[in-house]
């Protein structure tokens, strides 16, 4: 960037809130995990989750790109709130499209994808970077429009791989546009993360309802596999903002130099959020079919989705606590590991056994963790009475 965001008496970075225009356009979001979750909850099989897999990936590059847009160029006149809104706009046709993605409305997604990017960056373009990057930016993400939109009009295997080419196209992006030209807003950029991973949260809560609708009469079984589902939701919650692990990252990243950071960036909140979110929609996948047949064992598949949606949460948090040096992240490998394992859990008993057992190991994780920190602080806490 071009303009210095410090403080002329502190050199410190100058704070950038986050706006309540960026939580209504997250709010969007909200929609497109629920759109996700739906399809991989009907179509809960290899051919399902590759789709998934491709339409999140497809739909997260740029919804994060946007992320990195507010960070420097806040929506704060009016032109620049309408652009967002217009952006908004086409992530819910998105969203619309996105059950019938490879079946019919495939071209609405694309069209749509099109001019969210068209957003994107006309309005960098008025950021203040510098005109070769933009350019260079602009010209990749035509190209992956237009993969997207050509790959909308086809079906099947050949709009798969025009969909999977335009993903190739995006991770070669960031080492493609100058990245120690764009200047971070640190703390701004980890809160907005972390909201889009409440947010996400939120549409657990959500499938666990749908789950419950199942029931005509709401017994206490299908209450206490939605506790349960909920309990692990709040393990996963915890996971990632138990520790203030989002405070420390924040200032660890404020102190890198823009290079460093953006890097860190791309790796930790653009990759690494992205098996987070798929984490999250692999959860409440399971968990929906888990409340709809508490007492009643469920298929394969979705004992699969059940298991791989905390254990991959997990070893992305582990993963991302690693590249901040924030530990312990031992603990939480083996709890993904035990909690992979549940799956015959639900495949030979009821399901709520699978729900408990993974919210279990969850407790005694974060049990163990509390234990071992706190008994590290005392080991490092001086001698003699503290004053307070």
């Amino acid at each position: 960037m071009t303009t210095d965001t410090r403080t002329p008496a502190t050199g410190r970075e100058a704070e950038l809130r986050v706006s309540p225009l960026e939580l209504f356009f997250d709010l969007v979001f909200v929609f497109t995990v629920t759109q996700l979750t739906a399809s991989l909850t009907h179509h809960l099989d290899v051919g399902g989750l590759v789709r998934v897999l491709v339409m999140l990936a497809v739909i997260w590059w740029m919804y994060d790109a946007f992320i990195w847009l507010t960070n420097a160029m806040p929506p704060s006149t009016h032109p620049r709130r309408g652009f967002l809104l217009t952006g908004m706009a086409a992530f819910l046709v998105i969203s619309l499209a996105v059950p019938h993605a490879f079946d019919g409305s495939g071209a609405a997604f694309g069209w749509a994808y099109l001019v969210v990017i068209a957003v994107h960056t006309g309005m960098f373009a008025a950021a203040g970077v510098t005109r070769g990057s933009v350019l260079r930016m602009g010209g990749l993400n035509l190209l992956i429009a237009l993969l997207v939109v050509i790959g909308g009009y086809q079906q099947g295997t050949v709009q798969l791989l025009l969909w999977t080419a335009s993903l190739g196209v995006q991770f070669a992006n960031p080492y493609l546009v100058d990245l120690p030209q764009f200047h971070l807003h640190a703390h701004h950029f980890v809160e907005r993360h972390g909201l889009i991973v409440i947010v996400a949260f939120g549409e657990s809560v959500v499938a666990l309802g749908v789950g419950a609708s199942a029931h005509t009469e709401l017994t206490p079984a299908p209450v206490l596999a939605a506790v349960c589902a909920l309990a692990v939701c709040v393990g996963l919650w915890w996971a990632y903002f138990g520790h203030d692990d989002d405070e420390r990252a924040a200032d660890r990243m404020a102190a890198l130099d823009d290079e460093r950071r953006n890097r860190l960036a791309i790796r930790v909140h653009n990759l690494g959020h992205y098996a987070l979110l798929l984490g999250v929609i692999l959860l409440a996948a399971g968990a929906e079919s888990a409340v709809a047949h508490p007492t009643h064992t469920i298929t394969l598949p979705q004992a699969g989705a059940l298991a791989a949606g905390p254990a991959l949460f997990l070893a992305a948090n582990a993963g991302i606590r690693r590249a901040f040096d924030q530990g312990p992240v031992l603990p939480r490998l083996a709890a993904a590991v035990l909690i992979a394992a549940t799956v015959p859990l639900g495949t030979a008993l009821p399901a709520i056994t699978q729900l408990a057992v993974t919210a279990g190991i969850l407790v005694l994780t974060f049990a163990y963790e509390e234990r071992r920190t706190g008994r590290q602080r005392s080991e490092a806490a001086p001698d003699g009475p503290v004053l307070v």
